[in-house]
């Protein structure tokens, strides 16, 4: 970082720090205590002259009570930050942007999912979530995202998402996976099939009378809006949404992914767990039965075979 961006960073955090000080009615003096450093100090600092330890500054989080985004210079758009998310969170194959602070609303997956494809700023943003999904349903609250899209309207949406990339996962199976890489796909098959199977907007009935939901920004009137349904997959038709993007697209994001890591991370303690059917669940447990299709289906309805789950979401 050049010297003259460190300047600009310290005199606008130095703004700050005065702003939050006055708005408390605290003085110099009462504030550089707290602190531990003397009013002189202080007051250097609070004229851009001088920084505080890594120590003092979180000191100064906790007496104002504030986020450290509180104090981010760099106000990139919601795009860099929603990549960044992407990135840490599997989608590996994405270039991070050094100059974007973390988002605390980015922090959990599920959130990272709701903001990217409520948004839809970028195709490749949508596609990369195929990647998250894999390696965080996990740590997702299915239940809770869909009442999110269910607040929207647009729940159809989370569901041509869901089967996309359940489609995407099996395509990577039938191809052959190194041995962990297997068995986070596998998971991730399981846990999305049961999801379809038991939500309440099967294909069939997800685009009563024609709706559609469009989903590119690029979609700009009706000659993009036609040329998108012209091309439109057949996951795309059932659920009515109007998007250039094909299954073939989440399948390239899950091998983009799997390139550019050269080994998986183990797979984090599970919030959802499939178990044997119980006679007896618990009172204080939200059951789902569900009938997983056979992992050689390419589909999650309309084929014989299937096995009987519980899905225990805590």
């Amino acid at each position: 970082m050049k010297i003259g961006e460190r300047i600009k960073i310290r005199t606008e955090i130095a703004k700050k720090i005065r702003a939050l000080r006055v708005e408390r009615h605290w003085t110099q003096a009462e504030l550089s205590k707290e602190l531990g450093l003397s009013q002189g100090r202080f007051s250097e600092i609070e004229r851009g002259q001088g920084s505080f330890t890594a120590e003092q500054f979180l000191e100064v989080l906790k007496l104002f009570n504030v986020p450290v985004s509180q104090f981010a210079v760099v106000q990139s758009g919601t795009g860099s930050g929603i990549e960044n998310a992407l990135s840490r969170l599997g989608a590996i194959h994405l270039e991070g942007h050094t100059d974007v602070l973390p988002s605390e609303r980015l922090e959990e997956a599920g959130d990272v999912v709701r903001e990217a494809l409520l948004g839809a700023e970028s195709p490749r943003h949508i596609t990369s979530l195929a990647p998250v999904l894999v390696r965080n349903l996990d740590r997702i609250n299915l239940n809770k995202l869909r009442a999110q899209f269910l607040e929207y309207g647009l729940e159809r949406r989370l569901g041509w998402l869901f089967e996309n990339t359940l489609q995407a996962v099996r395509q990577e199976l039938s191809g052959g996976l190194p041995r962990e890489a297997a068995t986070l796909y596998r998971r991730a098959e399981l846990l999305l099939s049961a999801w379809l199977v038991n939500a309440p907007f099967p294909p069939s009935s997800t685009n009563p009378g024609g709706t559609l939901d469009i989903l590119d920004a690029q979609i700009l009137n009706e000659n993009s809006l036609r040329k998108a349904l012209n091309s439109a997959s057949a996951l795309s038709e059932q659920w009515g949404i109007a998007t250039a993007l094909q299954p073939d697209d989440f399948i390239e994001a899950l091998k983009a992914s799997r390139a550019v890591g050269s080994k998986f991370p183990e797979r984090p303690a599970a919030s959802a767990r499939v178990v044997v059917a119980r006679k007896n669940p618990a009172p204080d447990h939200r059951v789902i039965r569900a009938a997983v299709p056979d992992p050689v289906s390419t589909r999650h309805q309309g084929h014989g075979s299937s096995n009987p789950v519980e899905m225990d979401w805590d």
